[in-house]
């Protein structure tokens, strides 16, 4: 029992520590553009890490790290030293990283870090391969899809400046698909409301918007930014950054939450994984209620702590990002992570606001996103997953000496 409340510790220092490592995730951008100060940015984003708690209720990204080793070796003692060896390498891991201001992946850490240590207990039989291979593959994948996104939401932006029909008649698509999901939405409430005791249907209702509220979210997070654009090209430039420093604070909320929904997560599907080693609960599906609130706790506080390196390097040394282009990356990246979070994937928060970051600076010109930074970025996210994998087996050997 003490060592699963040790693991248990270690994990929500790792949660703290990824909040303050990712923290230039959330802020970067709304820093950069002077729309918060760095103070004022880090409890923003803070206050909205949490609320994912409120928001993300099915899971999925923590059952995926929980099964990145197979639950036949994460058993009994030997599984609880598979998981502390893990978490160990990867604290070591984000540590160094941050240090030295490199915005590596948390979370590819966690998963390298606890694949190394079944590695180093059981042989390559030991891990799941589809999860780590899930994970490798959005590795490329989270960033392209977030500068596509960028790309593609910082051209509508800019020809709504214009006086051309194109935009509007996408913002009106949209405003129209976001009306016809709600108005689903409401028929439900019907159905339901003649159906059973009124506790009942209240009930109903409330389960029912516990597990669709991100989807609510984000549509009504698309529906602002299409009805902005309805009348952003009747403002003249000062109006319109203005406006975009406004819509700068929903954007990076909006990221906020999909970062806590997605990191908190991980080392959720870590202690649940120790929780099932100690016997303390038989199944994935048990884990008790105090784990996701320690969870997006820890990560809300690691962000109010910040990680002033690695905002410096997110905010300014990839590309300089104005408020219209900080809504455009924020957007996109929030998007990213709502979407892959259904799809139960973890991804790296770090990857995708950088390729979405890398998305609008290529708007203005190619030469614009300084390139040699970023081939750096991706020779770090490239070797976290072995580097993470080989410091747990090595701590792995060296733990197996005392227990």
């Amino acid at each position: 029992m003490t060592f699963l409340i040790i693991i248990i510790a270690l994990a929500l220092i790792f949660d703290y520590i990824n909040g303050f490592h990712d923290a230039a995730n959330s802020i970067a951008t709304i820093v950069s553009t002077k729309v918060l100060t760095p103070f004022q940015a880090v409890v923003w984003a803070a206050i909205f890490n949490f609320a994912a708690f409120f928001i993300f209720k099915d899971h999925g990204v923590a059952n995926t790290i929980a099964k990145t080793v197979k639950e036949d070796v994460v058993s009994g003692q030997a599984g609880l030293v598979i998981v502390f060896s893990g978490l160990l390498a990867a604290i070591t891991w984000n540590l160094f990283t941050w240090w030295f201001g490199i915005p590596s992946s948390s979370s590819h850490t966690l998963i390298g870090g606890f694949a190394g240590a079944g590695i180093a207990h059981a042989g390559f039989g030991a891990i799941n391969s589809d999860p780590i291979l899930k994970t490798v593959l959005f590795i490329f994948v989270a960033p392209l899809v977030g500068m596509i996104m960028a790309f593609i939401i910082s051209l509508w932006f800019i020809h709504s400046f214009r006086k051309g029909i194109i935009p509007k008649l996408v913002a009106a698509a949209v405003i129209a698909a976001v009306a016809y999901f709600l108005s689903q939405n409401l028929e439900f409430n019907a159905e339901k409301l003649s159906k059973g005791t009124h506790y009942e249907s209240y009930l109903a209702q409330l389960i029912f918007y516990s597990k669709n509220f991100k989807w609510i979210l984000l549509a009504l997070i698309l529906t602002i930014l299409a009805i902005f654009t309805l009348f952003l090209n009747s403002l003249n430039a000062n109006r319109a950054n203005l406006w975009f420093k406004r819509l700068q604070l929903v954007s990076s909320a909006a990221f906020s939450i999909g970062h806590g929904g997605n990191d908190a997560q991980k080392v959720m599907g870590i202690i649940t994984a120790a929780l099932i080693a100690s016997g303390s609960i038989k199944t994935f599906e048990e884990m008790p209620v105090w784990v996701p609130l320690a969870c997006y706790s820890a990560i809300a506080l690691g962000t109010m702590s910040g990680g002033w390196k690695i905002i410096k390097t997110m905010g300014t040394r990839i590309t300089k990002v104005t408020p219209f282009e900080g809504v455009a990356a924020e957007t996109a990246g929030a998007i990213t992570l709502f979407v892959t979070e259904a799809l139960k994937i973890p991804v790296s928060t770090t990857h995708t606001i950088t390729g979405s970051i890398i998305g609008v600076g290529a708007t203005k010109r190619l030469s614009a996103v300084r390139w040699g930074v970023t081939i750096n970025l991706l020779w770090a996210w490239i070797l976290t997953i072995p580097v993470s994998a080989v410091m747990a087996m090595v701590v792995y050997h060296v733990v197996k000496l005392f227990i």
